[in-house]
């Protein structure tokens, strides 16, 4: 292992702020980028959707449980992937492992959901084994897989609705997900985006001031003692 130089404390700083200027670039391109997607294209859903979940059969819109926006990953886990039924998809399971507390989301009307093709049985008894239980985890069994992009892979799409329409916003995969699981990055995929004033966002677009809308996640208020 060829190592970098060992230099004094002064050198050591100047080169970690010539790499900030770089690390500031990028943060900008990002934040360009997720306004790009605030001004991406709706596509309605037409088609209806049935999904198994813990009681019983819903649709895509029942996924929203009532919020504004929804974000559903494609998880494998299904006969044929890995060491099922004991894991899931090892890839999968490290997005399930980072997944933060969903009342984040919840706090910004988003839900966040899971999705595959394995029986509601075999979800629970996974999800309790791995610690997922706080990641509502669905069976898929109908075309939504093929329709969405996600029959053959791993993926993440987002949609919002308007009453009972369904649109669905934005869809990522591949090295796409390797930065899911933080709050931050789900907003940033979705059509509202952190819903904060700082964001460049289409006018009438909700937006709050930062911090107004952060929680504790077990719902405390901030101002508690």
């Amino acid at each position: 292992m060829k190592t970098p130089p060992i230099v004094s404390a002064p050198t050591w700083e100047a080169a970690r702020q010539q790499l900030r200027v770089q690390e500031k670039e990028v943060t900008r391109a990002r934040d360009a980028l997720a306004a790009a997607r605030r001004r991406m294209p709706w596509l309605a859903v037409e088609k209806t959707y049935a999904f198994q979940g813990p009681d019983g059969t819903v649709s895509l819109l029942d996924l929203f449980e009532g919020r504004r926006q929804l974000i559903v990953y494609r998880a494998f886990y299904e006969p044929g992937v890995g060491r099922y039924p004991d894991y899931a998809c090892v890839g999968c399971s490290m997005v399930a492992d980072q997944v933060a507390h969903p009342a984040h989301l919840n706090a910004r009307d988003t839900t966040l959901v899971f999705v595959s093709r394995a029986p509601q049985q075999n979800i629970a008894r996974l999800k309790s084994s791995m610690g997922w239980e706080k990641i509502p985890w669905f069976t898929t069994a109908d075309d939504f897989d093929k329709d969405f992009g996600v029959d053959e892979w791993h993926g993440t799409n987002a949609f919002i609705r308007d009453g009972d329409r369904v649109f669905r916003t934005y869809f990522i995969n591949g090295r796409g997900d390797e930065a899911m699981g933080g709050t931050w990055a789900y907003l940033d995929i979705t059509a509202l985006g952190r819903q904060e004033k700082w964001e460049d966002s289409p006018d009438g677009y909700p937006q709050t001031d930062p911090y107004d809308w952060w929680i504790w996640h077990d719902r405390t208020p901030r101002n508690a003692s």
